[in-house]
This record gives C-alpha cells, sequence and structure tokens, in this order.
C-alpha cells in the first residue's frame, strides 16, 4: 500500500501563483524526508494531504483515502505538526492535548490516558501541567509533537518539525522523530529545507523546487560526500575560522558551517586540536554532503517511488 501517492497534482492560487506543477510522485511507509528550499511548495503539499486544501487539478491520495472527499478518515489516521506555533499560551499541556485527542474523536478518558503517554514519549511528562506560555522553543515544538500523537496515527506529517532550535535541541528533535518511525512503527513525512537534517534520519527524500518533483530517491542515492569536512560549533565560529586560517587550512564560512578542504587524515585532528585550544563547544565534524540548493541545479524533474 502506498502511504502517499499524487497524480498530475496541481495548485494554483487566484489563477496567478502555481504553488505545485504536474506533482506525480509515489512515497512507500518508512521516513520520508520533503525536502526544497522556501515556497517551494512542500506546505501546500502537506495542505492537500491533509484535505485543508483543494487542488486545482490532479490527485492525491493518503493511505488510499482521497484527502478531498475522505478528509475526516485521512485526519483520523494522519497526526499533523504545523511549522508556524499555534498553541495556546495559558492551556496546560496536558489539558491540550487531551483535546486534541477529543477532536481526533478518542472518548475523554481515553484522550486523556494518551495525552500522558504522548507527553512521555516526548520528554515532557514531569512539565505537562505547566501552562505552555511558560515553555521554551524545543519544549513547545515537543507539545506540537505530541498532539500529532496523540491518536496514535498511521503516519506523521511534520512540518519543519526542528524550527526555531538550537543546535542541540534540533539533535534532540531528529533522534526523537527517529525514534518515533522506527521504534514505535509509525510512517513519518518529514518537510524540511535543510537537507543535511533530514539526510540523517530519512529512508528516502523526496525533493521539490517550484511545485514541481526534481528527484525521489533513496537517501544513498541522493547525497555525496565530497572531500571536505563541514564543523560546526555553538558558539565561537569566527575565532575558529581565524585559528584554522593560521594553520593553512583554507577555511571557508558558510553561515553556521565552516568547511574545510580535506587534505589527509591529519585534517580531523588539526581541527579538533584547534576547537580544544579555543574550548568551543562542538556540534558536528564530518564530511560535507550535497546541500538542497545543489541538489536543484538539475531542473530536469524526476519521478518515481521514494
Amino acid at each position: 500500500m502506498a502511504l502517499i501517492a499524487t497524480q498530475s497534482l496541481t495548485k494554483q492560487y487566484n489563477g496567478r501563483v502555481t504553488a505545485l506543477s504536474d506533482l506525480t510522485l509515489r512515497v512507500e511507509p518508512g521516513i520520508i524526508g520533503l525536502v526544497g528550499a522556501n515556497g517551494a511548495g512542500k506546505s501546500t503539499l502537506i495542505k492537500i494531504l491533509l484535505g485543508l486544501l483543494p487542488p486545482t487539478s490532479g490527485q492525491a491520495r493518503v493511505l488510499e483515502l482521497d484527502p478531498t472527499t475522505q478528509a475526516e478518515q485521512v485526519r483520523a489516521r494522519v497526526g499533523y505538526m504545523p511549522e508556524h506555533e499555534a498553541l495556546p499560551p495559558d492551556m496546560a499541556a496536558a489539558e491540550f492535548v487531551t483535546h486534541m485527542g477529543r477532536i481526533s474523536g478518542l472518548p475523554r478518558a481515553t484522550a486523556r490516558e494518551r495525552a500522558s503517554e504522548a507527553l512521555r514519549h516526548v520528554g515532557l511528562y514531569e512539565e505537562r501541567y505547566r501552562q505552555i506560555g511558560g515553555y521554551s522553543t524545543g519544549m513547545k515544538q515537543r507539545v506540537k509533537l505530541a498532539q500529532a500523537l496523540v491518536h496514535d496515527p498511521d503516519l506523521l506529517l511534520l512540518d519543519e518539525p526542528t524550527n526555531g532550535l538550537d543546535p542541540a535541541g534540533r539533535d534532540a528533535m531528529l533522534n526523537l522523530v527517529q525514534r518515533i518511525g522506527t521504534e514505535f512503527g509509525i510512517a513519518v513525512l518529514v518537510c524540511s529545507h535543510l537537507l543535511g537534517e533530514v539526510e540523517r534520519i530519512c529512508d528516502h527524500l523526496v525533493a521539490i523546487d517550484g511545485g514541481r518533483l526534481l528527484r525521489s530517491d533513496a537517501v544513498s542515492a541522493m547525497t555525496t560526500s565530497r572531500d571536505v569536512l563541514a564543523v560546526e560549533v555553538s558558539e565561537g565560529t569566527d575565532e575558529l575560522v581565524t585559528q584554522l586560517d593560521k594553520l593553512g587550512l583554507a577555511p571557508q564560512r558558510d553561515g553556521r558551517l565552516v568547511l574545510v578542504p580535506l587534505a589527509d587524515e591529519t585534517t580531523y585532528d588539526r581541527i579538533l586540536t584547534a576547537v580544544a585550544e579555543l574550548d568551543l563547544p562542538l556540534h558536528r565534524l564530518d564530511r560535507r554532503r550535497h546541500r538542497v540548493a545543489e541538489l536543484f541545479t538539475t531542473k530536469e524533474a524526476v519521478g518515481g517511488r521514494a
């Protein structure tokens, strides 16, 4: 059974702006990454899959259900974590997640029990009676994940789940999503503009750009290691660049990352020594892979099974 399938799916706003264009894909169960730059059409696709938006033309199926005519059945089997914060600040997390369980059709007692379990799974059990307004950004993201889990769905749609999180928070969220997909047996579609994050936990990737399908393939086939090391520290990036430059390692700044050519295996040790001497918190040191933008240099759409 296909997890998600679309056929010539198109969505236009006001007849002028095209968010999705002739999108045809088939996604099998697993942990799937839906990747693309901001504005690529990812959120529009998710809303169509949930039955929140009607397509202009074409078809979509979720768990073999048609979201345009069977939206309630779809949402009964699908959990959705929105990108933007939409949490009531004056409600306790337990109360809110219970309420969302009731909306999903659970009896009151069952919803309360499931809410406690969902908050336990996301690491908020001890904080479940606190008002959400007093939560950190990371805790609020976990509440959004808990409400998506509360009705025990067959599929989770997660829209930018690491949005607003620091490096440690991103790692914790990604590990949690991976655990849900592997240990709980729930299929997961992770929507993100950060390929470097989702490739760590996903089996397959679907890449779209300008509403068109670029590739749908296994992660291993879509990312390629290079002879460049990517270094990320939680603070002190400028100092690290200066130190590595003094060592003749030719570092280049790329947002949060420092890119260093991999001359030989001693390059790893020289970077680690520089980080230790500066007493910086090292978040990441690994081989450079393709970025999302680099996947989009080929504009020819390639369909396939995911």
